[in-house]
């Protein structure tokens, strides 16, 4: 038996959806790119990428359903089924997991009493264990909607998934206020975030993971002496010739001062001199 046609939005849904698409598409050169934030689009109506979703996608893009489907189910960012108003996801990669994150994440389960990927009844949370968040510094990490909650514990975490079921107010520890999930994914199409404060909010890496972009710039970093210090990258110390040295010639050291001067490939021999390297012997000999 064929499959039923998926139904389309109601029409006034379906003009302003067009409209908002018709601008996502006119910033690439080719309709096709503006996929992926066209998918967040309509991920924003109903929270997830449904068949409805998919069948306007295909239809503005000129695809076929099978296209939008393909790239929509490959991605973990779209929804394939209804979730919360909030994404709790928990890291779980190596530092944040031995930091904490695993044990968080096991309580949190217990204590919504759901799965991997699994909305409480309210529908307010879905609980989900994320890989790196690019912030280590603040190990463990919880991410709402991709908002930062840092150094979290089973403790802390609870009283959030407390406070977002509540409907009281839950601040990120950095960056932008909280907003639902669906007014994420509005964002992530590529339509501002024109709340109070939103625009003025901050947010970046903390210290530990700038220190090798400081070193780089030649600053001292505290505790480290300034033998650590690295040169700054100048016309005349950096090679802008690039790619690979033609075959048959060596690659020339890095000139002295060079920002990978420090760590450069050495020859056995210089790097251990009990036992030098050379050529290998041929066959016979």
């Amino acid at each position: 038996m064929p499959a039923l046609p998926a139904p389309d939005y109601p029409v006034d849904v379906r003009a302003r959806l067009e409209a908002d698409a018709k601008k996502v598409i006119a910033r690439y050169p080719g309709a096709r790119s503006a996929l992926l934030p066209l998918l967040h689009l309509v991920q924003a109506e109903e929270g997830h990428v449904t068949r409805t979703g998919i069948r306007f996608c295909a239809e503005m893009l000129d695809l076929t359903t099978a296209e939008v489907t393909a790239v929509s189910t490959f991605y973990s960012m779209y929804r394939r089924k209804a979730s919360g108003d909030f994404q709790v996801g928990v890291c779980t990669n190596t530092l944040c997991a031995v930091m904490g994150g695993d044990a968080i994440f096991e309580d949190l389960k217990e204590y919504l009493g759901v799965g991997n990927g699994e909305t409480t009844e309210d529908g307010a949370v879905t609980l989900e264990h994320i890989e790196c968040n690019a912030a280590c510094d603040f190990a463990p990490v919880v991410m709402v909607n991709w908002e930062f909650f840092d150094n979290q514990t089973p403790q802390s975490a609870r009283q959030l998934v407390d406070d977002l079921r509540a409907g009281r107010s839950a601040r990120p520890t950095r960056g932008a206020p909280l907003c639902t999930f669906k007014d994420t994914a509005r964002m992530l199409a590529g339509f501002p975030d024109e709340r109070p404060g939103a625009v003025e909010a901050t947010g970046g890496a903390g210290p530990a993971s700038l220190v090798g972009l400081r070193l780089a710039k030649g600053e001292a970093v505290p505790g480290r002496g300034t033998d650590h210090v690295i040169a700054p990258r100048t016309a005349e110390n950096t090679d802008v010739t690039g790619g690979e040295p033609p075959s048959g010639h060596p690659a020339e050291e890095p000139p002295a001062g060079h920002p990978s001067s420090h760590d450069a490939p050495q020859q056995t021999s210089a790097s251990d001199d009990q036992h030098p390297a050379g050529p290998a012997a041929e066959e016979g000999e």
